[in-house]
């Protein structure tokens, strides 16, 4: 299991970025793909998940209406359309999945324990 994210770089408070995470070794049509972030100091945490079962998704309010998950029309490719970025935005991104379950809202409260190389997004005000 192999993830790569990709997409990240500096920018604007205000501006957007669209983050891209792509799979190899296995497929992207069963479980779930999440989205995640680690600031400095802080602890990793789930910022858009996706069933890909229902494309039921899930987002915290910390990103709420500014986060959009999605999948790409290239196969084993998920995006992350990220809007309105803030400061607190700032982290080093990572996408993961669940290949055994399908749930969106489980997938970013979990730990998962295929992690991808991460993409760094800074933020500036």
């Amino acid at each position: 299991v192999q993830l790569q994210a990709s997409g990240g770089g500096l920018v604007q408070a205000g501006g957007s970025l669209r983050l891209t995470c792509t799979a190899s070794g296995f497929s992207l049509d069963f479980g779930a793909i999440g989205w995640f972030r680690q600031a400095p100091g802080k602890e990793r945490e789930g910022v858009a998940c996706l069933s890909l079962l229902n494309d039921i998704t899930y987002y915290p309010d910390s990103v709420k209406d500014r986060f959009t998950v999605s999948r790409a029309a290239v196969k084993n490719t998920v995006y992350l359309q990220m809007n309105n970025l803030k400061p607190e935005d700032t982290a080093v991104y990572y996408c993961a999945p669940d290949l055994h379950h399908t749930s969106s809202y489980a997938l970013c409260h979990s730990r998962p324990s295929d992690w991808g190389q991460g993409t760094l997004v800074t933020v500036s005000s």
